[in-house]
């Protein structure tokens, strides 16, 4: 699916998209804003490039953040849902990770969590991306979108018989 099948899709459900970014400082929301006729799905999106941003804007829990630090699928889940209530959005996508060249919080370049909270549900994919700096920023992009893609094109219920948070992991090495 394309961004502007996404757009289109999320129309169509009268849902709305804020975005919470991390690694990707903004390329998500840039990537999503570049369709004509975007403002009418878009609401907003936030660069909580910094770990106590991820705290005072998005409602991550600071002893989350204390314990695991902000390379972690709990975190990704609570960037996405924070943004959905910041932005008043329907649905909020979320990338949090390590873009290298230097580990983070214990996890090494590549891992990168995704992550999209619907009125459906919330899902996070743990994705292990190979490549420099850019190529780990892009392969985020692409999988957050992704993943949006296949949430908000889903039938109301659809395949989420399961907890509220699913994690799949997705290995692009």
């Amino acid at each position: 699916m394309t961004v502007a099948e996404l757009l289109a899709a999320a129309a169509a459900r009268g849902w709305t998209i804020g975005v919470a970014e991390s690694l990707t400082g903004g390329l998500v929301t840039g990537t999503l804003v570049s369709v004509p006729g975007a403002s009418r799905v878009v609401r907003g999106g936030v660069v909580a490039y910094a770990t106590d941003l991820k705290a005072g804007l998005l409602g991550v829990d600071e002893d989350l953040l204390a314990e695991r630090g902000a390379v972690d699928e709990a975190v990704a889940a609570q960037m996405a849902a924070g943004v959905r209530a910041l932005t008043r959005a329907d649905v909020g996508l979320a990338t949090t990770g390590v873009a290298g060249p230097d580990p983070q919080d214990g996890q090494p370049p590549g891992v990168v969590f995704v992550a999209v909270s619907t009125p459906v549900a919330t899902e996070v994919h743990r994705l292990d991306l190979a490549g420099d700096r850019s190529t780990v920023i892009s392969g985020a992009v692409r999988g957050v979108l992704d993943l949006a893609s296949t949430l908000v094109s889903e039938a109301p219920g659809e395949n989420h018989d399961t907890p509220a948070i699913e994690s799949r992991e997705v290995t692009d090495k």
